[in-house]
């Protein structure tokens, strides 16, 4: 079996399985938040890994609020999204290839003043018809999941 990361390259198999959280965030004009990650270059919804002892929803209003300065309240569970073969996959510079189990939820911002972190080099809203071209392809999947607007969340 071969497998692609987040950002489409193969890599090797993975060596351990983590869950993960994202937020699809929606401005007023409907455009989606994405900031473009410091360790790939590529854009992506502000998310990372769950924290022992947190729930996910506490574990996605942290990262909201560690890569984006905003804080959020979660809408809904937009889908669930562990499959190898389709960029479920985290490599990182260290070597380190992990599974990720991910569930991207609909945020709502409650602040809106955007900042920067160490993660990222840039921070903007895009329409979703629109993305950037260097979109990590899974959270391509989510934005247009997340645009579905169905009670049920998806799972991929």
């Amino acid at each position: 079996m071969s497998y692609l990361d987040f950002t489409g390259k193969p890599v090797q198999r993975p060596t351990e399985v983590r869950p993960a959280v994202s937020a699809v965030i929606l401005d007023k004009r409907g455009e989606v938040l994405l900031q473009k990650r410091a360790d790939n270059g590529f854009w992506a919804l502000p998310g990372g890994f769950v924290d022992i002892g947190e729930s996910i929803e506490q574990a996605v209003m942290r990262e909201v609020l560690e890569e984006t300065g905003l804080r959020v309240v979660v809408n809904r569970v937009v889908g669930v999204y562990s499959d190898p073969q389709r960029h479920a996959i985290a490599s990182y510079p260290d070597g380190n290839v992990i599974q990720v189990v991910g569930i991207c939820f609909e945020c709502s911002a409650e602040t809106s003043e955007l900042r920067l972190s160490s993660e990222s080099t840039d921070i903007h809203y895009f329409p979703p018809d629109d993305l950037p071209t260097e979109t990590m392809p899974r959270n391509r999947v989510c934005i247009r999941d997340a645009f579905e607007k169905r009670p049920e969340a998806f799972i991929r």
